[in-house]
């Protein structure tokens, strides 16, 4: 038979998937000698069957709470409702992972217009025990009957101000009877009944309002930005009170074991006199810091930094504590593994093998690789930051802090930025043609697209601010400005981004760069140690290699030639290219066009030192280069001396319904092969002049993007020897070079073991190859994924984090079938997913070679790969 309720002293640490992390926590306490309410534990299965009966706790649950609840009451010599010295209980919710301030809590559960009275004189504090009656009926209206809490703040307000008061403390005997009758009258005018005066029936309601609190919106919304699991259910705790309002030698307060902002070691927290819990998180009173409680109780400072202390050794990790102090004695309500910055979860981690808490190992698990984000971007100061105007917020696509101002257009920001201006990007959203503007903005600001935007791609990519799908943003381009609810702002304005949050402010923020340096660099060492995966690099210009390389990449597992197309010298070339009919034409722009490209490949492989570099041929639609307006076909029929309207047609003719499955990618290595051997002649030329002048060795890898037939690859690497082996045998180079493909195509991964017969690596496009799994698009499915996140049909947007049901499955038998083939086959990832901490976990697991992201989640990807290695084996 399965058991629903747990005795705090039943319990310990381990079961929080059972008991939930307050209920394990307070049972480990208890068991380790802490003082501890008693209390019970209504466990998360529970609350799976609460749902399953219709938001209901059946009889057999009611049973078993109320018999676990009759051995508390024994343990406590006291009765729930009685009229001479009742119970009085907390009811509070308690989830698996921590989710603070998302679900509902009920205090002083009990109380009704006798047992007040038993409680008054048993306490021997008539104030305290009608402070706490009008405390319940406000919190059980609340949470239970969904009353809202102002109705009684204005009651309590209307008092204060009636009779002068500053603070509730102030209240007498009588106003708090007062309160308490006006409460009263409140609940039954909007619950339609009286306040309930049978305590276990307030008991059960309470149960049930917590239970259904785990799908209010708050907690939805925090469990999916936090990629909680909707499935996993809250526990209930029933605890015995204990009280912080009963004078001036009572007290309650909330404090981290160590600053949760820095790591900096030492008490870091508040507490209110004569006070409850509530008091110090609704802010009603504002709060004393935790050191000057060793004037105020000097005794109890001392037995709570022991306790601390005790807490911290025992779970090896900083805590996060609440206390109650009841006339002069301590009572320990809760403690956690407390929530911090990525600095003070780095500042930790490394203090605490030097302290000899945990090893190297165990501070390496110990934090989200995501969280390393918040160092690594440019940041704003948090004082500037707290004097400034917010003007509304989006997604935050990609991390970081930036200013500037207002442009809305790539070439406005390009000019910008060449009178020494920090822009900001402000698009309705962004496309491939913005690429030169996006590389000299500060940061992007689109009102639609994802976290997979184009905008968010290439933002993480150049380690750039963005904030994307700002709903409340009205662009007009045109006009040159953009509107938040009717405030206008125009071309040249300054605003803020700050990436880490989706925040938008008026003005400009100073910022500053991140180093990885100190503690930083000494956990990423240590994950260096433990991981099997190597970490490489998506980049497409030497600046942004930079940047990785001091992150710690180690190869660039994906170089983007495309984005090497829109510079503005070179894409009236490739117009030129894409349009003209002349051969002759043709080969001279291809030989311009090669001597760009044979200049940015010297330059990436220079800056590389002879480590492994994956270079992709064109993979974009060739429409996607050409002008779209008619003044830009103008302009460009006048520079071909061709006819406007004969070049307006074959312009038009070039676009396709569905441009992702269209003709790019290898099909246009089928159809314009010299393309692809003007890219392979400038790939060899540059690596052969560099080995020559820095005499070092050199492998490029050169990959076939979007095959997925065998005589696909066939075919174009034979072109690609062709032209490789005849530069190689005329300069008289040793040069070895390795030929490879994308695997983004689900047919590729089913046929991966034939593919592998012509490659001598893989790399999976994971963004194309969910894209085609899934049958999403993934431009546009963010509106719908929302959705299927909310209604537990998927944990996380697939293009947040690989798939490994379904693209994950698909993978592992590329995998499989591509070794068996070729067991030398090198393989990895460069999708946006090479530099997620989940995707990261089953790329190890699958058994591949390296995974590659933009350069700012280098040290992200650096950690997660080392925890996967740990976690696999």
């Amino acid at each position: 038979m399965t058991r629903y309720v747990y005795q705090f002293c039943d319990g310990n640490k381990d079961m929080k998937d059972l008991l939930g992390g307050k209920g394990a926590n307070l049972s480990e306490m208890t068991k380790i000698g802490l003082p501890v309410p008693p209390g019970i534990t209504i466990t998360t299965e529970a609350c799976k069957r609460f749902y399953e009966k219709g938001q209901k706790i059946d009889s057999d649950l009611e049973k078993e709470i109320c018999e676990n609840l009759e051995k508390l009451e024994e343990k406590m010599g006291k009765k729930l409702g009685d009229k001479e010295n009742p119970l009085l209980l907390s009811v509070r919710s308690g989830a698996p992972i921590s989710m603070p301030g998302m679900m509902d809590t009920i205090l002083n559960l009990g109380l009704n217009d006798e047992s007040v009275k038993g409680f008054s004189k048993a306490i021997s504090n008539e104030r305290t025990a009608y402070d706490s009656y009008r405390r319940l009926i406000q919190m059980f209206g609340d949470v239970v009957m969904k009353i809202p809490s102002e109705k009684f703040e204005e009651v309590l307000d209307d008092i204060k101000k009636s009779n002068g008061y500053k603070d509730d403390t102030e209240l007498t005997i009588d106003d708090l009877k007062e309160v308490v009758d006006r409460y009263k009258t409140i609940f039954k005018e909007n619950a339609g009944i009286d306040f309930p005066q049978d305590s276990r029936k307030q008991m059960m309601m309470a149960v049930e309002a917590v239970f259904s609190s785990w799908e209010n919106d708050r907690a939805i919304t925090y469990r999916n930005i936090n990629g909680i699991p909707h499935t996993l259910g809250t526990a209930v705790n029933i605890q015995s009170m204990v009280f912080g309002n009963m004078g001036n030698d009572s007290a309650t307060g909330v404090l981290f074991t160590r600053n949760p902002a820095t790591g900096a070691k030492g008490l870091y927290g508040e507490f209110l006199v004569n006070a409850q819990g509530e008091d110090v998180v609704a802010g009603i009173r504002t709060p004393q810091f935790i050191d000057e409680m060793e004037n105020v109780f000097p005794d109890k400072y001392r037995e709570i930094e022991e306790v601390a202390q005790k807490l911290e050794r025992h779970y090896k990790d900083m805590q996060d504590v609440e206390f109650t102090i009841e006339k002069g004695k301590l009572y320990m309500l809760q403690t956690r593994n407390g929530k911090r910055t990525g600095a003070a979860a780095v500042n930790i981690a490394v203090d605490m093998v030097e302290e000899g808490f945990i090893d190297k190992k165990t501070a390496v698990l110990r934090v989200e690789p995501l969280s390393v984000k918040q160092l690594l971007h440019p940041a704003f100061d948090e004082v500037e930051l707290q004097k400034a105007k917010k003007i509304t917020k989006g997604l935050a696509a990609s991390p970081g802090a930036a200013y500037g101002k207002i442009y809305f257009t790539s070439e406005e920001v390009v000019a910008a930025a060449e009178r020494g201006e920090n822009a900001i990007l402000v698009r309705t959203e962004t496309s491939p043609e913005d690429i030169d503007g996006m590389s000299k903005a500060k940061g992007f600001l689109t009102a639609r697209g994802g976290m997979t935007s184009h905008a968010a791609v290439v933002a993480r990519q150049f380690g750039k601010s963005c904030i994307s799908g700002c709903s409340e943003l009205v662009v007009n381009e045109k006009a040159k400005k953009f509107s938040v609810k009717g405030v206008e702002y125009k071309e040249g304005d300054y605003i803020s981004l700050d990436g880490n949050t989706g925040c938008i402010y008026e003005g400009k923020i100073q910022t500053k760069e991140a180093e990885i340096t100190g503690n930083l660099n000494k956990l990423l060492t240590w994950a260096d140690e433990f991981r099997r995966l190597e970490i490489w690099t998506n980049v497409d210009k030497a600046k942004d290699l930079e940047r990785a390389l001091e992150f710690g990449a180690e190869g660039i597992g994906l170089c983007r030639t495309e984005h090497m197309f829109f510079g503005e010298d070179r894409i009236k070339y490739v117009r030129r290219m894409i349009l003209t009919d002349d051969i002759e034409e043709e080969m001279k722009v291809l030989d311009k066009l090669f001597e760009f490209q044979k200049k940015d490949f010297y330059n990436l492989f220079k800056h590389m030192d002879g480590r492994q570099v994956i270079i992709r041929l064109l993979d974009m639609p060739l429409h996607e280069f050409l002008p779209v307006r008619d003044k830009d076909i103008e302009a460009l029929s006048k520079e071909m001396n061709k006819d406007f309207d004969e070049l307006k047609h074959k312009v038009s003719s070039l676009k396709e319904f569905n441009p992702m499955l269209g003709h790019r990618g290898c099909r246009l290595g089928m159809t314009n092969p010299e393309i692809y051997r003007m890219q392979v002649r400038a790939i060899i030329t540059a690596v052969t002049e560099l080995e020559k002048e820095l005499n070092i060795t050199l492998r490029p890898q050169i990959m076939i993007p979007l095959v997925g037939i065998e005589e696909e690859i066939a075919s174009i690497r034979k072109n690609v020897t062709e032209v490789a082996d005849e530069i190689i045998e005329r300069e008289n180079s040793k040069l070895v070079y390795e030929v490879g493909t994308m695997i983004e195509i689900p047919r590729a991964a089913l046929m991966a073991d034939k593919i592998a017969k012509h490659a001598d690596f893989f790399s999976f496009g994971t963004n194309d190859l969910t894209q085609m799994t899934f049958g999403f698009s993934r431009d546009d499915a963010d509106a719908y994924l929302k959705s299927y996140v909310k209604q537990c049909v998927l944990e996380i947007s697939p293009f947040e984090s690989i798939d490994t049901e379904g693209v994950g499955k698909l993978m592992d038998i590329a995998v499989r079938l591509g070794r068996e083939t070729n067991p030398k086959l090198h393989i990895g990832i460069c999708g946006e997913h090479g530099g997620d901490p989940k995707s990261i976990q089953f790329c190890d697991k699958i058994g591949l070679d390296y995974v590659s992201c933009s350069p700012f989640l280098v040290p992200v990807a650096r950690l997660a790969a080392a925890q996967a290695a740990i976690k696999n084996n």
